[in-house]
């Protein structure tokens, strides 16, 4: 499976493509998912963005019998340019059932280099049926009221973005109550969580004049986005108690033996 936009360099997707080879070939491993992340997938790219790779890999079953563990953590070098890098398997399984969303935002990039979709399809499904909305909620609270203290620090627009996404993104969780990963483009994002009509048309010029601003570029925020995300941040913030206290040791119990089935399964895939 490939999706690459018209809009990316193809002399660096093709530079992209080659790592990923030399990834599997230098460490023996199996890459199962090749996405874009950062700016260019979530919708609100500058003309000076680099390219962010992150791919999700298996390594043979042997490898993981051994008593040394591997690293589960495979990095390229970083230049002004590329930035490629991916976890094994388990890690990724491991994290979602503990509530990360990382992984699953990489399961639904708009930008795809390569990747087995019955692979990606399976560990969907694994991340539906082990959501902890407790955990992802008070990720995406942290994630952008970081990125609005830096946003105040800086002035950079890119910090209201880094804020805006996970805003809208639980504004989507909250209307989608049986669906556990939502997309990661700020655009399919704001489709599917019906914003208002003057926030999302805010957000289209924003993103507009970010695409003529370099990364470090500062602008002035409209006041009904600042005011879109505080009220956003206050249902969210107040959501809370009753989140957490939906989780049970049983549940958590089976969240981990579904992660392991689809561990198994892909390994045994290889």
């Amino acid at each position: 499976m490939r999706s690459i936009p018209d809009s990316m360099d193809l002399a660096v997707v093709a530079a992209v493509d080659a790592r990923l080879a030399g990834v599997e070939a230098d460490h023996d491993v199996r890459v199962l998912w090749a996405i874009e992340s950062g700016s260019r997938a979530w919708g609100f790219p500058s003309p000076d963005s680099d390219y962010d790779c992150r791919f999700l890999y298996v390594r043979p079953v042997d490898h993981y019998l051994g008593l040394r563990r591997l690293r589960d953590v495979i990095e390229t070098p970083i230049d002004a340019v590329f930035d490629v890098g991916g976890w094994d398997l388990r890690k990724a399984l491991a994290l979602m059932v503990k509530g990360n969303a990382t992984a699953g935002e990489w399961l639904r990039s708009p930008i795809v280099y390569r990747g087995d979709p019955e692979a990606r399809d399976l560990l969907l499904d694994v991340a539906d049926d082990v959501v902890d909305r407790f955990a992802l909620t008070r990720h995406h609270l942290h994630v952008a009221r970081n990125s609005l203290a830096l946003l105040a620090s800086s002035g950079r627009l890119k910090k209201f973005f880094y804020a805006l996404r996970p805003v809208v993104t639980l504004r989507w969780l909250r209307l989608h109550d049986g669906v556990a990963v939502p997309p990661m483009d700020l655009p399919a994002l704001m489709r599917e969580a019906a914003v208002p009509d003057d926030v999302r048309v805010a957000s289209d010029d924003l993103v507009a004049l970010k695409a003529r601003t370099r990364e470090l570029g500062t602008a002035d925020v409209p006041p009904v986005l600042m005011a879109f995300v505080d009220a956003e941040l206050a249902v969210a913030e107040s959501s809370l108690p009753g989140l957490e206290s939906s989780r049970t040791d049983r549940s958590r119990a089976r969240e981990w033996d579904r992660a392991e089935e689809a561990f198994l399964e892909l390994l045994a895939a290889g």
